[in-house]
C-alpha cells in the first residue's frame, strides 16, 4: 500500500463525505448521483456564490463552503469537471431573488459545463452569471490561461462582497476587475500519483497545472531558495508591468499537496525576503489551498494591496478550510541577558585539583573511539565524541587558567555552565545538573559526598533515571556511596557498577530502551564506562 485509500472508485465520495459530515454542510442526496454540498445555514436572501469541479484539490472547493465565502461547492471525480446537471441542481437548489454567481477556472471542460448550467438556468429564470479565473502565467502567449489557486483568493473575495448585500451586477463586475489582477505559478519538484495508478514521476518542473499536466519548463533548483527565486522572477515581472515596481502585493503561498510544514515555513521566509518583508501588505497564511492530490510542489498568487482586498481578505468567515492571513512585519528581536557569571575572572586554583583535571579530560578524550563503539551497540553511536567534546573544553579553560579550582564550589559552578555549553546531548545537561546542583550544595556547607548525593538526586529528579536503568548512574551512584573510603574504593566501586550494566538486558532510560535484549547482553552502558574511566584517572595520581 502506497497511499491510505479504500477503493478508487469512493474516493471523491469520502473525501467529500467526511467534511459533510465535520462542517456545517448539507449535501445532496446520494441516490441524485450528483455530489453537491451546501452552507446549511443558507437562507437565500443575498447573491448565491457557487465554485467546484474536479476532484482532487482538495480543501478546493467544498472546503471554503460557508458564511462568507462559498454558498456551494459542486464536485466532479478526479480532475474531471462536475456534469451539467449537478451545476444545474445547485443553483437551482441556493438561487434567490438576489441571483447566483458562479466561479469557473479556466478550463474547457469547467467552462462548457458550468457555462451550460447558466444558460439554462437564465432559461427557466433564474439570475445566473459567471466569472472565470485565469490566473496562471506560466505560459505567456496562451490564449487561455488555466485557473489555479489564486481562485481561492477570488472565492474569498466575492464571498465579501455577497456577505455585504453588493448586488449581482456589483459583485460581477468586481470579480473581473479581481480576475484581471490575480497572478499565479506553480513549481513541483515531481507529479502527483492518481488513486489506483502506478507511481510514475516526473523530474521538477516550472508551471505544471494542477491536473498533473506538464509544466512549461523542467527546472533544477538546488534548494528552497532558489525554487522561489525561479517561481518570483516572472511574478515580479508581471506586477511590475500591472501594479508597478514598488506597489505593495498580497500573497498566497499554496502547498500542492506534498510539502511538509517545515517546507511552507522555509519558502515563506524565501518570499518575505525575496519579495522583502515592507512590501508584503497581507500573505493567506501559507497551506494547502488548492492541491493536486499529493504532488510535492507550491505556487504563489499575488495580487496588488488595494484596500477593498485588503478588507475583504482580512474578514473571519466559517469556511472550514480558509486558513486566515499574517500582515507581516520586520523581525523583532530582543536583547538576550548575557550569562556574566565567572566575568570577574576564576577565583583561587589549586595545581592538584588541576593535575586530577588535566588527568580525566586527557582519559575521555582517549577514551572517544571506545566509547563511541559501546555507544553504537545500543545507541547512536557518539558518547564517545560527546564526552570528549565536553572533556576538551574543559581543557581549554583549564590552560587558559580560567577554572577556579581552588574553590569547590565555585569550580562546580564553572564546570556546570561551561558542559551546558559545550558537551551537548542529554549527557551533557545531565552533567551540568550533577554540576550546579553539588556546588549549590557545597555552598550550604555539606561535603563532598552529601553534596554528590544532591547532584545525583537532582539529576534522577530531572532524567527520570535511577541505579538499574543501565544509565551512568550505575557507575556513579556506587562510586559516590564509597567516596569517604577513598578515591581507590570509588574507582573499584564505578568499575563494579559500569560492569554491571552489561548484565542488564533492558534499559530503561536513554535510546538504549528502544533497543532489543539481544543487542544490549554482554555490552557495558557507554555513559557508566565513561564515568568508570574517571574515578580511575582520579586515583592514578
Amino acid at each position: 500500500m502506497d497511499f491510505f485509500f479504500n477503493q478508487p472508485q469512493h474516493v471523491v465520495d469520502q473525501i467529500l463525505g467526511s467534511l459533510a459530515q465535520l462542517a456545517p454542510l448539507t449535501a445532496a442526496e446520494p441516490g441524485s448521483g450528483m455530489r453537491i454540498l451546501v452552507r446549511s445555514d443558507w437562507q437565500r436572501k443575498q447573491v448565491a456564490i457557487i465554485s467546484g469541479g474536479g476532484a482532487g484539490h482538495e480543501p478546493s472547493h467544498a472546503g471554503f463552503v460557508g458564511a462568507g465565502m462559498l454558498t456551494a461547492a459542486v464536485s466532479g471525480e478526479l480532475f474531471a469537471s462536475p456534469s451539467v446537471a449537478a451545476v444545474l441542481a445547485a443553483i437551482r437548489h441556493c438561487s434567490g431573488v438576489a441571483g447566483t454567481l458562479l466561479v469557473v477556472k479556466n478550463y474547457t471542460g469547467d467552462r462548457l459545463n458550468f457555462g451550460l448550467a447558466v444558460e439554462q438556468a437564465r432559461r427557466e429564470g433564474l439570475d445566473a452569471r459567471m466569472v472565470i479565473v485565469a490566473d496562471d502565467i506560466a505560459l505567456p502567449d496562451a490564449s487561455q490561461p488555466r485557473g489555479i489557486a489564486g481562485t481561492v483568493l477570488m472565492h474569498k473575495y466575492v464571498g465579501y462582497l455577497a456577505e455585504q448585500g453588493r448586488s449581482l451586477d456589483e459583485i460581477v463586475t468586481c470579480a473581473e476587475q479581481f480576475a484581471g489582477r490575480l497572478m499565479s505559478l506553480g513549481m513541483a519538484l515531481s507529479s502527483c500519483t492518481l488513486p489506483g495508478h502506478a507511481i510514475e514521476r516526473r523530474s521538477p518542473e516550472l508551471g505544471l497545472g494542477i491536473h498533473n499536466e506538464p509544466g512549461a519548463q523542467q527546472v533544477q533548483p538546488q534548494d528552497a531558495a532558489e525554487a522561489v527565486a525561479v517561481v518570483l522572477a516572472p511574478l515580479l515581472e508581471q506586477a511590475a508591468k500591472r501594479y508597478g515596481v514598488d506597489g505593495r502585493l498580497i500573497v498566497l503561498l499554496n502547498n500542492l499537496g506534498g510539502c511538509s510544514s517545515q517546507e511552507l515555513a522555509v519558502l515563506s521566509h524565501e518570499i518575505l525576503s525575496q519579495i522583502g518583508v515592507q512590501r508584503v501588505a497581507l500573505m493567506v497564511h501559507p497551506a494547502a489551498l488548492m492541491t493536486s492530490l499529493d504532488m510535492h510542489g507550491f505556487s504563489i498568487s499575488l495580487l496588488p494591496a488595494e484596500a477593498d482586498y485588503l478588507e475583504a481578505l482580512s474578514v473571519p468567515v466559517e469556511a472550514p478550510a480558509w486558513p486566515g492571513v499574517y500582515r507581516p512585519h520586520p523581525l523583532e528581536t530582543f536583547a538576550v541577558p548575557a550569562d556574566t557569571a565567572g566575568e570577574a575572572g576564576p577565583g583561587t586554583r589549586d595545581t592538584a585539583v588541576e593535575a586530577a583535571i588535566l588527568r580525566i579530560t586527557q582519559t575521555l578524550q582517549n577514551a572517544r573511539q571506545a566509547l563511541d563503539e559501546l555507544d553504537a551497540r545500543s545507541g547512536d553511536g557518539d558518547t564517545g565524541s560527546t564526552f570528549a567534546a565536553g572533556a576538551h573544553a574543559i581543557a581549554q579553560k583549564l590552560q587558559a587558567g580560567m577554572l577556579s579550582s581552588g574553590e569547590p564550589a565555585r569550580l562546580c559552578d564553572e564546570l556546570g555552565r561551561l558542559l551546558a555549553r559545550a558537551m551537548g546531548g542529554s549527557s551533557g545537561v545531565l552533567l551540568s545538573i550533577l554540576f550546579t546542583a553539588t556546588g549549590t550544595a557545597l555552598v550550604a556547607g555539606k561535603p563532598w559526598r552529601e553534596a554528590l548525593g544532591d547532584g545525583i538526586a537532582r539529576m534522577q529528579h530531572y532524567g527520570g533515571a535511577k541505579r538499574g536503568d543501565r544509565t551512568m548512574l550505575d557507575a556513579l551512584i556506587p562510586a559516590v556511596d564509597v567516596l569517604d573510603q577513598g578515591l581507590q574504593a570509588a574507582a573499584q566501586a564505578a568499575r563494579k557498577g559500569a560492569e554491571y550494566t552489561a548484565t542488564l538486558t533492558r534499559a530503561h532510560a536513554g535510546r538504549a530502551s528502544y533497543v532489543p535484549a539481544h543487542a544490549l547482553a554482554g555490552v557495558v552502558d557507554p555513559g557508566a564506562e565513561a564515568v568508570a574511566r574517571v574515578f580511575e584517572a582520579l586515583a592514578s595520581r
